[in-house]
């Protein structure tokens, strides 16, 4: 280190140029014109020539790995009654309506148990009966996420329920 060579504080934000040098006790003055004193051994000489002559090494970046279980299709339940049970005429109407919730109920109980993420509920159009008892158990579950008033909410005939 020599008077004129640009130096940086250790521990500190601070650069300078050296003005004197007095046996351990150098004073610097910083890009503003202030003067401070440093012991020697806190600071440390600015070489531009040091960086320039060294070779810069490229690594290439590893992949990182994408996860297969979140971009999987949504599981698809269908409750259509037809879709349900064999011989759909011998149940009335109230007993149509209990299997399907029941089915509903069955369906998320299991994506839960199994980290399944996404469930895609086909319910059909109709009436809305079915669409208003869907709609009714996906208001209690905690930790899903569904649309629940969406644009084609009368028109689609099914919900996507992504489970949190």
């Amino acid at each position: 280190m020599k008077i004129g060579d640009k130096v940086s504080v250790v521990d500190d934000v601070l650069k300078g140029t050296v003005l004197k040098m007095r046996a351990n006790l150098v004073t610097i003055e910083d890009e503003h014109g202030f003067k401070y004193d440093f012991p020697k051994n806190q600071l440390s000489v600015l070489d531009s020539a040091f960086y320039e002559n060294s070779a810069v090494i490229r690594k290439s970046e590893t992949s990182k790995a994408i996860s297969k279980k979140h971009n999987k299709k949504p599981l698809k339940l269908d409750l259509h009654f037809q879709s349900i049970v064999k011989n759909p005429s011998d149940y009335d109407a109230f007993e149509r309506l209990t299997i399907q919730k029941e089915k509903l109920l069955e369906t998320i109980d299991f994506c839960r148990k199994n980290n399944v993420k996404n469930l895609e509920i086909i319910h059909g159009i109709g009436d809305g009966v079915l669409q208003k008892m869907v709609y009714g158990i996906l208001e209690g579950l905690s930790n899903v996420e569904y649309d629940e008033h969406g644009f084609f909410y009368h028109e689609s005939g099914k919900v996507e329920l992504r489970f949190l």
